[in-house]
């Protein structure tokens, strides 16, 4: 009863109250010098100035719970850091994040939200008892003396001063320092605003972009009945296909398929859909990505060459470039959409079904586009129980403790896959005709892979898990025999290192024949002229940077090395 009353005094006494709401601010700050790689002056930067501004701050009134709540909105962003933290591991709140919340559809955000349990119950535990406090202290009109006010004010305006000179020393010692990228929280205000021009430029899009054109013209025999199609898988990572050498059989259709190659070495430039999924749809890519607002998708360079064409999503609205690029075909469907239950999950055979459908329509010229639901979290969801090769698959809960069965449900999305590009494939063979299939994934995933425990993806900071992606082309024997170059190409070019969100889309058009002033030959892998380029990665603020400057991991460049990709 005693330590009650002693612990119960010292709640109420508003001088404790002052120190410890003072600690609580600057938590994000002093786990970020752990978790962030930079020079030392830097640290003690990031924890100097933010910790003497919030000094200041806080007094400014008598009342600290009044100035506490003053400062609610760094309350949340530190929440939401720690948060990111735990699932992550590094890096502040990106732009990606905040757009992830407007583009991340409601039962995806269901699904993970379970699996960040812990890292929410701390921020819970940290921040809701002291908001509490603050709260008592506001409506009880506690206040602080007059000489504490007058004293801790003076200590705060001396703080300030070494925090300014902290900056100046950083600057000084790092010549690539930068509060907007790297004091917190001001870069993460800087990528809120960033956030929110970006939302109005995409809101904005249909304006921007409605007289782009590409004057494309079909170079094709005209006739000659073609069928092409561009599937963009979801979160599957190369290093998990027995294709590129995984020790499981993933893949066993797909091997036996004559015409099908796999391209080994390849990276994308994002590892978040709503970037990635429009760079490999349009003439965009890391070093050009803001010109995306101006520009249409792949679908209307085939339009302006007169094939028909379909859009099929096995994945709902999102509100980005997907939804606006998937309705520029002449039929599009969006199959969760369909159903107004958000729990629905449609396995991708669903999309095979339309496919036919489009098939039989018998267009002569036919250009199709499947945006598949792959191996996204929660993996188990993605393929039938029928379909469950490794066992056991349950549960998948996003827990260290359950790696095994995590690798073993993600194992069996990916064998799903290669039935249902198999399937695919035999129907466009079916058809006798002049066809081809172009197939990537928009990025990989993390699953507790190494001693970091990193998993799931859009991590700020990409892993190579995150961004090494198969890459498979199939053509036709009748295509083939008609265009032997371009496969005599894809040999030649199968072991280079590719970039897929560049090289998707020439490919593509070479693939259909679509000649246009914005496709270029050096970035098909179907041309003798294909070039390797320099790959780079979008960061956050659409800059293109290279894997070292975006910071990955020594073990991630090891991992590069080891299986022949070159990064540089």
């Amino acid at each position: 009863m005693k330590l009650f009353k002693n612990i119960k005094k010292w709640f109420e006494n508003q001088e404790y109250l002052f120190y410890l709401f003072l600690i609580i601010l600057i938590v994000p700050n002093a786990v970020l010098c752990f978790t962030e790689s930079l020079p030392l002056p830097a640290k003690i930067c990031n924890v100097l100035l933010p910790f003497s501004i919030y000094y200041i701050v806080m007094t400014w009134s008598r009342n600290c719970g009044k100035t506490f709540w003053i400062l609610f909105p760094f309350l949340f962003l530190g929440a939401f850091q720690l948060v990111l933290l735990s699932l992550f591991g590094q890096s502040v709140i990106a732009v990606d994040m905040f757009l992830n919340l407007v583009t991340t559809n409601s039962s995806e955000a269901l699904e993970l939200l379970d699996n960040m349990a812990p890292a929410i119950v701390f921020v819970v535990i940290l921040y809701i008892p002291a908001l509490v406090l603050a709260t008592i202290s506001i409506v009880r009109r506690r206040q602080l003396s007059e000489a504490f006010i007058h004293r801790e004010r003076k200590c705060a305006c001396g703080a300030l001063a070494i925090g300014i000179l902290s900056l100046g020393v950083a600057y000084l010692f790092s010549d690539r320092y930068e509060m907007k990228s790297e004091l917190y929280p001001a870069n993460v205000c800087y990528n809120i605003g960033l956030a929110v021009q970006r939302t109005v430029l995409t809101q904005n899009y249909h304006k921007t972009s409605k007289d782009f054109t590409f004057h494309a013209r079909d170079t094709h025999p005209a006739d000659k009945r073609e069928v092409y199609v561009a599937v963009i898988g979801e979160t599957s990572r190369a290093c998990n296909w027995s294709l590129y050498g995984y020790e499981r059989n993933t893949n066993p259709e797909l091997s036996s398929l004559w015409g099908v190659t796999a391209f080994s070495h390849v990276l994308t430039e994002s590892n978040t859909t709503h970037k990635s999924v429009p760079m490999l749809l349009s003439s965009v890519n890391a070093h050009n990505f803001d010109s995306i607002y101006y520009r249409k998708s792949i679908i209307t360079a085939f339009k302006e060459a007169g094939y028909r064409t379909a859009f099929f999503s096995n994945q709902r609205y999102n509100h980005s470039f997907i939804d606006f690029f998937g309705k520029e075909a002449d039929t599009f469907d969006f199959i969760k959409e369909d159903v107004a239950d958000t729990s629905y999950n449609p396995s991708d055979e669903e999309l095979l079904k339309l496919v036919e459908v489009e098939l039989a329509k018998g267009a002569p010229k036919l250009f199709i586009v499947l945006h598949t639901y792959g191996s996204h979290f929660n993996y188990r969801e993605r393929y039938p129980s029928d379909r469950a090769f490794f066992l056991p698959d349950t549960p998948v809960e996003a827990k260290i403790k359950y790696k095994d069965n995590l690798v073993n449900a993600y194992d069996n999305s990916i064998r799903y896959t290669d039935h249902f590009l198999a399937q695919l494939i035999r129907m466009l063979q079916e058809q006798n005709i002049d066809a081809a299939m172009l197939y990537t994934s928009d990025h990989g995933e993390d699953i507790f892979d190494d001693s970091r425990h990193l998993f799931l993806h859009a991590s700020p900071v990409p892993s190579y898990y995150q961004i090494h992606v198969p890459f498979l082309i199939w053509m036709s024997r009748s295509y083939q025999q008609t265009y032997p170059s371009l496969q005599k190409a894809v040999q030649e070019n199968k072991q280079k290192n590719i970039s897929s969100s560049v090289s998707f889309f020439h490919t593509m058009l070479e693939l259909g024949g679509i000649a246009s002033f914005y496709r270029n030959d050096s970035l098909s892998v179907t041309n003798t002229l294909f070039t390797e380029k320099m790959r780079t990665y979008l960061n956050d603020h659409n800059k293109a940077r290279t894997l070292d400057d975006v910071g990955m991991h020594k073990k991630d460049f090891k991992e590069l090395t080891k299986r022949g990709i070159c990064y540089k």
